[in-house]
């Protein structure tokens, strides 16, 4: 009889291994990285459904950074050597894998506007779905060229809402009908009572509003803080918790400058009763706690361009009440009685959603139900199918002659 490894050329009797191997060029936990976990998340969850399938990742290192990775990883690129994304394409082309998932932002990747990514890409023999977690409405010259160059050689291009399209098609030479819309997946989350969630984490009698994530200054929590700072005027027992810790390439360039701007802002509105941080790398079951315990989720981010926020999207799996600012992302998935927005930089804005939500019970629980049933339709069950089929299509399409990938992207730019 045969062994796995010979039954899996035949492609009737492969089909029926459910074996798709997809190699990922991305970031990779441990570097902690909000890519980094979507990508693990989802190889985790395409695997579910391959359980003969051999993911592997190419791992994107900071210069001189060493990570203890897992067996998945199978290869290691520097961000800044345009040689070592040269040589992981011909790893890919020599490999067992039959496609390859790129995480694309562009300050993981180096070169002008994370140029250095194209060098991987136009070598790469086999199809190729790029997931975009960020698209400018006002791109820089490089940053365009570069998109434009990611959409001509990718075979599909995700992006993971609707608005993406029409930035896309506007701003951009590009062949949008390569475009495919998946959202953030989340994970599948079981709803637990609020004060019993409270009561696990000591935050029993407490309002409790939320935000987390790796900080930085385009994280706008210093506008949610003043915010907290009003809200306790009508609710003394309100605590806000800044959750995670400084995101690694502000702390090495910057240090703790603006967690420590933070906490003195605190002080010198005289809420240290009602804001707590914590410094550290949250594992998803933290997270998954904390968000149960809060009565309301706040993202008081700076950007209005921002396509896409891994913490929004958990907050609504979680069936959260939530309070944002307008970004894109936030504008997309918080219609339809999910969530409230408020203005950028404006405190009063922010203060007055959470006031409304902690008042207001029974809103609070219309909120959090809306954005509960939205929760149920993107969990990373539902978002690894729809990645498989993407790859299924592109993988059973008819066998004609393989263009390189330089023509190939020569041809396709002068059809759009």
């Amino acid at each position: 009889m045969r062994n796995t490894e010979e039954l899996t050329t035949f492609p009737y009797l492969r089909e029926l291994l459910n074996r798709t191997d997809i190699c990922t060029l991305a970031t990779y936990p441990p570097r902690e990285c909000g890519i980094g976990t979507f990508t693990k998340d989802l190889v985790d969850a395409i695997q579910k459904f391959t359980p003969f399938s051999e993911p592997s990742i190419i791992a994107i290192n900071e210069e001189g950074a060493i990570h203890p990775y897992g067996k998945r990883v199978r290869f290691v690129v520097s961000q800044t050597d345009p040689d070592s994304f040269a040589e992981a394409a011909e790893w890919v082309n020599r490999s067992r894998a039959d496609g390859v998932s790129v995480q694309h932002e562009y300050g993981i990747y180096g070169g002008s506007a994370g140029e250095y990514v194209l060098e991987f890409m136009s070598r790469v023999e086999k199809p190729m779905v790029v997931t975009l977690h960020t698209v400018l409405s006002k791109p820089e010259p490089e940053q365009r060229r570069v998109m434009e160059a990611i959409f001509g050689y990718a075979d599909r291009v995700v992006a993971m809402v609707d608005a993406a399209r029409e930035i896309l098609a506007t701003n951009y030479n590009v062949d949008t009908t390569k475009l495919r819309i998946v959202p953030h997946g989340v994970p599948n989350i079981r709803r637990v009572p609020i004060e019993e969630a409270k009561k696990q984490l000591g935050l029993t009698g407490y309002q409790v509003v939320s935000t987390f994530g790796l900080l930085s200054r385009g994280k706008g929590i210093e506008y949610a803080i003043q915010a907290i700072a009003e809200v306790a005027k009508t609710h003394p027992r309100v605590l806000y918790l800044v959750l995670g810790q400084t995101h690694p390439n502000v702390r090495r360039e910057q240090g703790e400058e603006y967690r420590n701007y933070l906490q003195q802002l605190v002080k010198d509105l005289g809420v240290q009763r009602h804001v707590s941080f914590a410094n550290r790398y949250l594992t998803l079951d933290e997270i998954i706690a904390y968000l149960n315990a809060s009565d309301v989720y706040v993202t008081p981010y700076l950007g209005p361009d921002q396509i896409v926020s891994g913490t929004l999207s958990y907050a609504l799996g979680c069936g959260k009440a939530i309070v944002s600012t307008k970004y894109l992302y936030a504008k997309s998935v918080l219609g339809a009685g999910r969530g409230l927005l408020a203005d950028f930089r404006d405190p009063l804005s922010l203060a007055d959603g959470i006031n409304r939500l902690l008042s207001d019970p029974a809103l609070r629980r219309s909120v959090e139900d809306a954005a509960f049933r939205y929760g149920r339709r993107t969990t990373w069950h539902n978002v690894a199918i729809d990645y498989l089929d993407i790859f299924h299509e592109l993988l059973n399409r008819p066998r004609g002659r393989q263009l390189p990938r330089e023509e190939k992207s020569l041809v396709e730019s002068s059809q759009s």
